[in-house]
């Protein structure tokens, strides 16, 4: 099968016109919910408008239940697939992407393939979906553990490459790490406020 940089470059080649959510994942093949995983998520790395991640994340909420599911070919309402995306949009944000994830298509291969079974799956599944409902909060800067993460399993799902999806999972505990922590310490600063103001 194309490498998934390959089919990225024939989608973002135009730079006019407009290509719908059903033409993308015809273009993906059996690999496709593995992939548009990876598409949502990997541009919240980038700079992007505040609010985006929002965006970006709501189909992610769509997406990842299948995999917990164990939903072999990707499922998506006929509005969501009959929606369009600009081509020029596609190419001005993942021309950024590509250049890094040809880079990794060339070092990885399919290995650790027990991480992939369908507990695996399901499990890979489950963690993006709690991710995924972390990623659509506005919070700053919040989004990059998450979708850095989902970026890194989603990737593992579609190249089989069990380091990938270790590096996934390291990421995931981070982030979590990190939301836990930053919710003790608003909640610490919250209690000393109100300390301060004789109201507790």
């Amino acid at each position: 099968m194309k490498p998934l940089s390959q089919i990225l470059r024939e989608l973002t080649a135009a730079e006019e016109g407009t290509l719908s959510v059903g033409q993308i994942v015809s273009a993906f093949g059996p690999r496709a919910l593995g992939a548009l995983l990876f598409l949502f998520a990997a541009p919240n790395l980038l700079p992007l408008p505040p609010g985006s991640s929002t965006v970006l994340g709501a189909p992610l909420v769509l997406l990842s239940p299948q995999l917990v599911l164990g939903v072999r070919r990707l499922w998506l309402p006929r509005r969501a697939g009959q929606s369009t995306i600009s081509a020029a949009t596609l190419h001005r944000v993942f021309g950024r992407i590509t250049p890094w994830l040809e880079r990794i298509e060339q070092i990885s291969r399919p290995r650790l393939s027990f991480l992939f079974s369908p507990l695996g799956d399901r499990l890979l599944g489950l963690i993006c979906v709690s991710l995924s409902l972390v990623l659509i909060l506005p919070v700053p800067l919040g989004n990059l553990l998450p979708a850095a993460a989902i970026s890194a399993l989603s990737l593992s799902l579609v190249l089989r490459d069990g380091f990938i999806a270790l590096l996934g999972y390291a990421l995931a505990a981070t982030s979590w790490t990190v939301l836990v922590l930053a919710g003790h310490l608003i909640i610490r600063i919250f209690d000393h406020t109100l300390t301060l103001l004789g109201m507790a």
